[in-house]
């Protein structure tokens, strides 16, 4: 790299081992292997991590397009910004535009912007806040170890349409996604419990929510990604099994293989064409004999933009909008790491957390490359944001974990009011706590009732059973009505 008064050089060293390694194929889309860019150009410059490390620069351009330099050390980082312009880290942020931004650690630069306020009073959308996040918690489109994190949303994936307006068809987003399945919380809880390898801190998740195999998997079907998938897989797809082919079966990997606990890419929620088999690979036979071609979509989505258009609906819906904090929380945020991870199940192996290991110390070579493999394939946690509970959007709605519950299809019991007159009023007092539970009625024929409270009262999972006695199934009724009536 060399730096004049006015301009920045890049020439790669082609006689480099490490670059003759690459796969030419991929080469073919690296811009800017020797490249030029004027001063004038650049419009925000970001500290970066690289293997966990502090040692390399994201300079963003005037063209909106973005290069990431690694360097030897975090000296040479400083050197470097010293001698591009004072642009800071933009101008979107309400961060000062001077030097010393451009070497704020993420933390530094949540606590100087002004985004969450902006993201509370609902001047920018949640997708453009997620982003925000992302960039300064050093998610980046340069290095698919560290792409932009977004989460799953939609839970509903079978039914023929889809009706943004019920709370059962969105996701709980104050768990992480390796505990919306209680049985599977409980797995990895007890592993968590019981491990005793010396040496290695116990996780619940030796998997990651974002690597790079899983980003190609998700985009395999639009270059430069088909390539990139093909030099990380010797030059074959992977079994058309593990190919990303439905997004009905990746929700439901999601919330029953013990090894997958993926979250999304922005993608998901502004391009379609991730989703078309436009260059016609051949993926391949799944064991089914069906083929893999397009991505097969739910039913209430009949064609990809659709299916986007509606992703990204749920997105910035107010139910989303109300508990994306609990999610940022797990993710960028005070339940990331700590006992507080340890207690919302959200642990994961200790190498894909900044600060971890320190590469410089390792003088064994060997075990210098097997830890570098090691983060550079099985995962990198974002920078840490927050220290304390982000604050939520400000909203009308309060949720209640109950509302993510998909509600029974079968009636447990119906009253005939008198006259059939219907109710127009509804409060009830269930505590068990006190001696007669109630829940009265007012119908529009001015009965008032009282109506007492079963505590005892379980939820049928099965299909009543005729066979039962009516005094029985009288003992397992919610209500007693009012013997007034």
């Amino acid at each position: 790299m060399s730096i004049t008064s006015t301009e920045m050089y890049f020439e790669v060293d082609e006689e480099n081992g490490e670059f003759q390694q690459i796969d030419q194929e991929v080469l073919k889309y690296c811009d800017h292997l020797h490249g030029k860019w004027y001063f004038s150009e650049i419009r925000a410059i970001f500290s970066r991590r690289y293997l966990l490390q502090n040692v390399a620069l994201e300079i963003f351009l005037a063209s909106r397009t973005s290069i990431l330099f690694a360097f030897p050390d975090q000296h040479t980082v400083k050197k470097v910004i010293k001698a591009l312009p004072r642009v800071g880290v933009g101008i979107k942020y309400g961060i000062p535009q001077t030097r010393r931004a451009s070497m704020m650690s993420p933390r530094q630069l949540m606590r100087n912007s002004n985004m969450t306020q902006k993201w509370q009073r609902r001047e920018i959308s949640n997708f453009e806040y997620l982003m925000f996040l992302n960039t300064i918690a050093g998610r980046t489109y340069n290095d698919l170890n560290q792409y932009p994190v977004f989460p799953w949303v939609i839970t509903n994936y079978d039914s023929r349409e889809l009706d943004l307006s019920q709370p059962s068809n969105y996701r709980d987003l104050s768990k992480p996604i390796g505990a919306l399945n209680p049985s599977r919380r409980e797995y990895f809880e007890e592993r968590y419990e019981t491990w005793d390898t010396p040496g290695i801190p116990p996780f619940h998740y030796g998997t990651h929510y974002s690597t790079a195999a899983f980003v190609l998997n998700w985009l395999i079907r639009i270059e430069p990604f088909t390539t990139m998938f093909l030099a990380l897989q010797g030059g074959k797809f992977d079994h058309p099994d593990r190919l990303f082919s439905s997004v009905a079966l990746s929700w439901k990997n999601c919330q029953r293989d013990t090894s997958d606990v993926k979250e999304l890419i922005p993608e998901w929620y502004f391009l379609p064409e991730m989703f078309y088999n436009a260059s016609d690979y051949r993926l391949g036979q799944r064991d089914d004999g069906s083929t893999v071609g397009d991505v097969d979509l739910p039913p209430w989505a009949k064609t990809p933009e659709e299916f986007v258009r509606i992703n990204r609906m749920a997105l910035e819906s107010e139910f989303v909008s109300c508990q994306l904090h609990q999610w940022i929380d797990l993710i960028f945020g005070y339940k990331q790491r700590g006992p507080e991870a340890m207690r919302a199940t959200n642990v994961f192996y200790y190498l894909t957390y900044e600060g971890s290991v320190d590469l410089d110390t390792i003088g064994d070579p060997v075990t210098r490359d097997a830890i570098e493999n090691q983060i550079r394939n099985f995962g990198q946690t974002p920078s840490l944001l927050l220290m304390e509970p982000h604050p939520p959007r400000s909203s009308a709605m309060h949720l209640s974990p109950m509302m993510f519950n998909t509600m029974p299809d079968d009636v447990c019991m119906s009253l005939k009011f008198h006259l059939n007159s219907p109710i127009i009023h509804i409060s009830a007092n269930t505590y068990p706590q006190l001696p007669l539970p109630s829940v009265v009625t007012v119908t529009a024929g001015h009965q008032f009732a009282v109506n007492r409270w079963n505590c005892q009262y379980t939820a049928s999972i099965q299909s009543p059973s005729y066979a039962e006695s009516t005094q029985n199934m009288n003992a397992n009724l919610p209500l007693t009505m009012d013997p007034l009536l």
